[in-house]
C-alpha cells in the first residue's frame, strides 16, 4: 500500500479521509434529522404500523452490518478482496452511507407521546446534554483516526490497549450510554423520535455482548483486565 517514498498512494489516502468525512457527515445529518424532521408531527392519515414496519426493517439492515461486518472472521475476509490497510475504511464507508439511508428514508409515525414542561422539560434537557458530553468526551479519548481507518495507512496494527480514565473508568460503553441520554431524553418526543430511540437502544443492547465477545477473542488477556478493573458496562452500580 506504500509507494516509493514510504507514502501511501493518493487513492489510499483520499479512501481513508473519504471515509472519515462521510462518517462526520451522516453524524451531522442524524443531528439535523433527529432536531427537525423527526420532530414534525405527519397527518392522522399516515400509516403508523407501516411506517415502524419500515423503520425496523432499515434500521436492521444498518444494524447487520454494523455488527456482523466488524467481526474478526467478516473482517480477515473483507482484507482478501481490499488491500489490508483499507479494510476499515471500507467498513466505515458503507456504514456511514447506510446511516445517511436510515435518516433519509425513516417514515414519520403519527402521534407524539410527550411533551414535557416545567422542571421536567429542563431536566430532559439536562440529561440530554450530558448525553452529548459524554459521547465527545469519550470520543475524543480514543483515536478517531484509528476508528475511521486513517491511521492503519502509515502504522503497523498494535496491541489493544483499553483506557481506564475518564467516563472510561466509570462504564465499559460510556459512548453507548450517552446515546440512551441523546435519543431517549428528549423533551418534545414524536412517536417518530420514539421509535428511532427504542430501535437504536435495542440493537445497542443487543450488540454489547457480542461486541464484548468479539473484544475477548481479539484483544483477549487485555479485555479481561479491562473487564476486571471496570466493572460495569452502562450504569454504574447496576448494569
Amino acid at each position: 500500500m506504500q509507494g516509493t517514498s514510504g507514502a501511501p498512494p493518493l487513492a489510499a489516502r483520499a479512501c481513508a479521509w473519504g471515509g472519515t468525512l462521510l462518517f462526520v457527515a451522516s453524524l451531522s445529518y442524524f443531528l439535523y434529522a433527529y432536531v427537525v424532521t423527526f420532530g414534525e408531527t405527519p397527518s392522522s392519515g399516515t400509516p403508523g404500523a407501516g411506517a415502524v414496519a419500515f423503520n425496523v426493517f432499515l434500521f436492521t439492515a444498518f444494524a447487520l452490518h454494523h455488527s456482523v461486518f466488524a467481526r474478526e472472521r467478516i473482517r480477515t475476509r473483507v482484507a482478501r478482496v481490499v488491500p489490508p490497510a483499507l479494510e476499515r475504511s471500507v467498513y466505515v464507508w458503507i456504514a456511514s452511507v447506510l446511516f445517511l439511508f436510515v435518516c433519509a428514508l425513516w417514515q414519520p409515525v403519527p402521534g407524539i407521546a410527550w411533551i414535557a414542561t416545567g422542571p421536567l422539560r429542563w431536566l430532559l434537557v439536562a440529561l440530554q446534554a450530558a448525553g452529548i458530553w459524554l459521547i465527545l468526551r469519550s470520543a475524543f479519548m480514543l483515536d478517531v483516526l484509528e476508528l475511521s481507518g486513517v491511521r492503519q495507512l502509515s502504522s503497523t496494527p498494535r496491541a489493544a490497549v483499553f483506557k481506564t480514565s475518564g467516563p472510561y473508568g466509570w462504564i465499559r460503553h460510556p459512548i453507548y450510554a450517552g446515546w440512551f441520554l441523546l435519543v431517549l431524553c428528549a423533551p418534545g418526543m414524536t412517536m417518530t423520535r420514539l421509535v428511532f430511540a427504542a430501535v437504536s437502544s435495542a440493537y445497542l443492547l443487543v450488540a454489547i455482548p457480542f461486541e464484548e465477545r468479539s473484544l475477548l477473542a481479539t484483544a483477549g488477556n487485555a479485555y479481561r483486565e479491562y473487564v476486571q478493573q471496570v466493572r460495569w458496562k452502562l450504569i454504574p452500580g447496576l448494569y
